[in-house]
């Protein structure tokens, strides 16, 4: 994946990028309703020290195999550290919002911020439970395999409160629960309640995620933003007030980030 792709989430991907490889793939058209996509972390790093990649998460589950282990990260409400040291790989299932919702069978607030062995999801048998082959190649076509013959015939209510989401992620100009909800034509006490099921994050953490995402791909990119005018765009009250939030979630006042992300930063 090059830079001018989507980096949303990996933190500095300029450095990154150097130390490892994120190859995408698309998963097929029926497992695509409530998976976004499949994606293979790989490195080697033999000879060289071991690497600290932070990622801010996009608010979704992610299913990843490494290790001969296979793991369900939920959606997180921080910056998490991924070590990569050695040689090795992690394939990874990125579900769309909301989308594992019908696979967990239980409201996704319930593992924000934790993992847990996929086998308690999916059962201790089949691709799900057994030791990962060596290719990830042959591993991600068992998995979409797998999760084809677990989905639901019919549209899923889930599938709604996807789409909300992503066009959130879509559209810069929602910035706001109240606002959000009104386009949506449902109360804001509604909104919320599907977020915390399907989602697992509030409305307002979802914005802000996607906002400071924003935020975080103007400033790596070319000339320093005028960070007043991109506070008021993204619905921050001020410049301070978009400061503070992207210094305490991301770690980093942004200018600094702006800073490190350039050449020569």
């Amino acid at each position: 994946m090059g830079l001018e792709g989507d980096t949303r989430g990996i933190l500095d991907p300029g450095t990154g990028l150097s130390r490892f490889r994120l190859d995408r793939h698309a998963p097929s058209e029926r497992v695509a309703r409530f998976v976004d996509r499949y994606w293979v972390a790989s490195w080697n790093l033999s000879g060289h020290e071991a690497y600290t990649q932070r990622v801010l998460a996009h608010p979704v589950v992610n299913l990843v195999f490494t290790g001969g282990s296979a793991t369900v990260h939920g959606p997180t409400t921080k910056v998490t550290p991924r070590l990569l040291e050695g040689e090795g790989w992690a394939l990874g299932v990125m579900f769309r919002p909301a989308g594992f919702r019908p696979f967990l069978g239980r409201p996704v607030n319930t593992i924000v911020d934790t993992g847990l062995p996929a086998s308690e999801v999916f059962g201790g048998t089949g691709v799900f439970g057994e030791a990962a082959p060596r290719d990830p190649g042959p591993l991600m076509a068992e998995v979409d395999h797998a999760l084809s013959g677990l989905l639901y015939a019919h549209r899923h209510p889930v599938e709604d409160t996807r789409d909300v989401v992503e066009r959130v992620a879509a559209d810069p100009s929602v910035v706001n629960v109240s606002g959000l909800a009104e386009r949506e034509g449902v109360s804001v006490r509604l909104l919320q309640r599907r977020f915390a099921d399907h989602v697992g994050l509030s409305p307002k953490a979802v914005i802000r995620r996607y906002r400071l995402y924003e935020a975080a791909e103007r400033a790596r990119r070319g000339a320093p933003p005028d960070w007043g005018r991109l506070a008021a765009e993204l619905g921050f009250s001020d410049q301070s007030h978009l400061t503070r939030e992207f210094t305490a979630v991301l770690g980093t006042p942004p200018a600094r980030y702006a800073a490190r992300a350039t050449p020569g930063g």
